[in-house]
């Protein structure tokens, strides 16, 4: 991991600039940027525009992050294009233009943008990677971005405060460029409202401009933007915390409507229904157990999937818990454990992940059982053999390969 600007830039110059040939959406954000870059690019693709969308990480396959009008880039479209990037590369390097190898995401990031190129996209959706000031994404010219939510996470890189967090993200800001703010801590917002006005970028609370209303059945929503009204709205992804993120997503498709990209009601409520965003909160059947799984990898995440087992009234769960050793886990059980009988620690297939014994340590703080289960489909199989209700989060290294098994 190396933050800066310089890397990719170069990349783009080599490539022709691949990331001016279409228009950009950047979405950055604590937690819930991967659900709103879906909604939106969901929306703009229902509305007959020609879309892509940029995300990661990826669950299984490097293919995943790269969705272009609905469908995951062929394998082999992905290989031409990172043989080009990885030529592009080697001259920059040996002309001295590159000092050193662009990161993994840098090389990602270029991909996208020449994947988008040539698939002639008109509109692409750009989740950041990491931050926003300094991640790859943030070389495009954006017509809209969105701060979806500021929490704590990644605080080696981005600071120990919220505030520095804020201004980190706050960083994708534009001259002229508005941006969607979500409901963040006050702290935060005053940082982001400075950085915004320093860039004279417009900035629109989601909260200003976007009415929810629930209905008496818990699951439909009524919602208003500007001078659209849609009703009956049943958000294809589930948890509450989703309403939030859908609000986000609805003051950033009125935002790009105005800039002449039309989208219709009709596709604004396709982009809520419609989203497809697998393992967060999803739900699957093994030998007649309930499993849910959840990326959620910080406290925040934490406190929505506990805020939802509520909601499911599900209790003496078995929680399956692997993590990495530079996040809160702590934090994490603290805010789920509560719905837990048991917590089976299990170590997510990643050189970066805390190893179970280490995890089980920390659990025990938590839970009344505490089970130590090193390999991942070992610890899924025990999970599902003690009968309660499964759920299994803590990383996305983790629920990645745990959902490949149960598909």
């Amino acid at each position: 991991m190396k933050f800066g600007l310089e890397n990719i830039a170069a990349l783009c110059a080599a490539l022709g600039h691949p990331e001016h040939t279409f228009k950009s959406i950047v979405i950055a954000g604590t937690n819930g940027k991967g659900s709103v870059t879906v909604m939106v690019e969901t929306a703009l693709r229902a509305a007959g525009h020609r879309t892509s969308r940029y995300t990661s990480p990826h669950l299984v396959r490097l293919e995943e992050r790269f969705v272009i009008d609905g469908r995951e880039v062929e394998t082999d479209v992905l290989r031409d294009v990172v043989g080009s990037i990885q030529a592009v590369i080697d001259s920059l390097i040996e002309t001295g233009k590159l000092d050193a190898l662009p990161t993994f995401f840098e090389c990602t990031t270029a991909a996208a943008f020449e994947l988008f190129r040539r698939a002639g996209v008109a509109i692409a959706v750009l989740e950041v990677g990491l931050g926003g000031r300094l991640d790859a994404t943030n070389v495009v010219t954006p017509i809209a971005t969105a701060i979806t939510s500021i929490d704590f996470d990644h605080q080696a890189q981005l600071g120990t405060t919220l505030e520095s967090i804020a201004w980190e993200k706050a960083g994708i800001a534009k001259p002229g460029v508005p941006m969607v703010c979500g409901r963040v801590p006050e702290s935060a917002a005053r940082v982001i409202r400075e950085v915004c006005e320093s860039q004279h970028a417009p900035l629109v609370r989601a909260s200003d401009v976007v009415q929810v209303t629930l209905r008496d059945d818990n699951e439909t929503l009524d919602v208003r933007v500007g001078t659209r009204a849609l009703e009956a709205i049943r958000l294809s992804l589930p948890g509450r915390h989703q309403r939030e993120n859908a609000a986000v997503a609805l003051a950033v498709l009125d935002e790009v409507s105005k800039r002449d990209i039309p989208v219709p009601d009709a596709a604004i409520r396709q982009g809520l229904t419609e989203a497809h965003w697998p393992a967060r909160l999803e739900r699957f059947v093994r030998r007649g157990v309930p499993i849910l799984l959840d990326a959620a990898h910080n406290p925040a995440g934490a406190r929505a999937l506990a805020s939802h087992l509520q909601d499911l009234g599900w209790s003496g769960v078995t929680l399956l818990f692997g993590a990495m050793r530079d996040k809160d886990v702590d934090g994490m059980l603290a805010a789920v454990s509560h719905a837990c009988q048991r917590v089976i620690c299990t170590t997510a297939p990643s050189p970066r992940a805390m190893a179970a014994d280490e995890l089980a340590e920390i659990a025990s703080r938590y839970a009344p059982v505490i089970e130590i289960v090193p390999d991942m489909k070992d610890a899924l199989e025990r999970a599902i053999a003690h009968r309660a209700p499964v759920v299994a989060a803590g990383s996305i290294f983790l629920i990645g390969p745990l959902r490949d098994i149960l598909r």
